[in-house]
């Protein structure tokens, strides 16, 4: 059973969605929305109160200003609002994506309210030895949004990401024409999102100093990517090697029942012994 609620929070008002029994886990993405996570959610749900969430600005996560970027530190106030809502003074953190960034943010920026944190590919370019070239690669790819629509910004990001756009194996778009919502969740990545969550320099030594476990997740065929190159990095500065996730960077997605059970053995210690 889901339970669908909303909370208001400073400049937003957030959709989120609870299921499950056990200890409480959080599921983030950035900008990846709660309906992305359900299948995976459904398969934790088992072990765990899973909260899945629109993060602010995308789908039925509405802004009070829509012109407001949206930036890791933002969206890991509102993860420490639904943890405040949810009457829970800790929790674990799956972040995936852009919503392993706000995982990283939230743990500086909150001390003690993350058990674990599974920082799942974040995409932190400016932990990168060409991280000047990626910089610019990112403002170019925002710039083709403005100047070219989503369609051809989608285009330039994948090849960017280093995702083989047409070959074998490569991400297909859904059948059909992309809804309004899709649409509108993808203008608001590209310019008000996508910057500020590439370039967000994590906090290594308040990573490092705790309470929180900090695990880096990377997927098994994700060796071809950019975000095997940030992970791999944030892995290194915290002196902890990463974990292999099924699948790619989306691995949930595809193989979510042997995705959830890698992060249970990750959250229950089971990985480590």
């Amino acid at each position: 059973m889901t339970t669908t609620r909303t909370l208001d929070v400073p400049g937003a008002r957030l959709h989120y969605e609870v299921r499950g029994t056990g200890p409480l886990l959080l599921v983030t993405g950035a900008p990846m929305a709660s309906a992305d996570f359900a299948p995976l959610a459904d398969a934790l749900a088992g072990e765990y109160t899973v909260v899945t969430h629109d993060p602010r600005g995308i789908s039925g996560s509405v802004l009070d200003d829509p012109e407001q970027d949206s930036t890791p530190e933002l969206r890991a106030d509102d993860l420490g609002a639904l943890l405040d809502a949810l009457g829970a003074d800790s929790a674990d953190v799956f972040g995936s994506s852009g919503g392993a960034v706000t995982g990283l943010a939230l743990v500086a920026r909150h001390p003690g309210r993350v058990r674990t944190l599974v920082a799942h590919e974040p995409p932190l370019l400016e932990l990168l030895p060409d991280a000047a070239e990626q910089r610019a690669a990112t403002d170019d790819i925002i710039a083709t949004f403005h100047h070219e629509g989503v369609g051809a910004a989608w285009m330039k990001f994948m090849v960017n990401a280093g995702f083989d756009i047409g070959g074998e194996g490569a991400p297909t778009p859904p059948p059909g024409e992309p809804s309004e919502q899709q649409l509108a969740d993808s203008a608001r990545f590209f310019a008000h999102e996508l910057r500020g969550t590439a370039l967000y320099v994590p906090d290594v030594p308040a990573l490092r100093a705790g309470p929180a476990r900090v695990v880096v997740g990377i997927g098994a065929a994700s060796g071809g990517l950019l975000t095997y190159r940030t992970s791999t990095a944030l892995a290194e500065l915290l002196g902890a090697p990463p974990v292999e996730f099924p699948g790619d960077h989306g691995g949930f997605l595809g193989q979510p029942k042997e995705f959830a059970a890698v992060l249970h053995a990750v959250l229950s210690g089971e990985q480590d012994r």
